[in-house]
């Protein structure tokens, strides 16, 4: 395994592809409403990271056709944005985005309610979301990696919801994917022991039933094999001597 430390300089560029990618997620939350396509949300999406001068990192990664990574109810993560998929009252939506700000990756996700959604979906939506604030409690320089890990697992299952095993956090930086991986569960061992200047991607992936997950025949779309909703929440974070900073928020939010 090789972890990259940042350096100043390249902390500072990370830094920036996050605070653009907080913005568009800011404004791609403001167009999610019944009757959206997610097609409009993608394209929406890469407009936004384009008038940066930035790239869709996304986009062609791996064969991925789209900017966007929009999922819909049941599907947790990898959702091919159309034309014909239309958002409605109910629905809960996970964008996943990332983009590249001279050379540097960011990537961030967020599920939102689409108008009143049900009391379990919103439970499901507020407990992933928490649940990332309680791993990250443990990302700190001298703590080891599955301390994260452990966190975000206890955290939602005494809640009664399902852990996905089969798709993890990662760290980031030059890639997309960078070591180490990151799960939201406990596997075997401490994992590595966090260093200042690393930059990881925690992404709890969470749903109201079985962690189980199955894939379409787009061989991208991964579901909840017992079609029960899914939630994701995933951010960029930067190791320090003190608390984590979480590149991919606003400062404000970032206290």
């Amino acid at each position: 395994m090789s972890v990259t430390i940042k350096s100043p300089k390249e902390i500072e560029l990370m830094r920036e592809s996050c605070r653009l990618l907080s913005i568009v997620h800011e404004e791609l939350g403001k167009i999610i409403r019944p009757g959206i396509s997610t097609w409009e949300i993608d394209k929406r999406g890469e407009e936004i990271i384009r008038s940066f001068g930035c790239v869709p990192n996304f986009l062609h990664y791996e064969g991925y056709p789209a900017s966007i990574c929009v999922s819909v109810n049941e599907e947790v993560v990898h959702g091919i944005p159309s034309k014909k998929r239309i958002l409605k009252e109910g629905d809960i939506v996970s964008l996943d985005a990332g983009l590249i700000y001279k050379g540097y990756h960011s990537d961030a996700a967020r599920t939102y309610g689409v108008g009143i959604v049900s009391p379990l979906a919103q439970k499901l939506m507020d407990v992933t979301k928490q649940s990332f604030f309680e791993g990250i409690q443990y990302a700190r320089a001298g703590h080891h990696l599955h301390e994260i890990s452990v966190a975000i697992q206890k955290y939602c299952e005494s809640y009664g919801f399902g852990v996905v095993r089969d798709m993890v956090g990662h760290g980031i930086g030059t890639h997309l994917h960078e070591d180490p991986q990151i799960p939201n569960y406990k596997p075997i061992g401490r994992g590595i022991k966090l260093r200042p200047g690393m930059t990881l991607a925690v992404e709890p992936m969470i749903t109201a039933g079985g962690y189980e997950i199955a894939w379409l025949d787009d061989d991208w779309t991964v579901v909840t094999a017992d079609g029960s909703l899914a939630a994701h929440y995933e951010n960029t974070i930067l190791i320090t001597d003190g608390d984590p900073e979480i590149l991919t928020l606003p400062a404000s939010r970032n206290a």
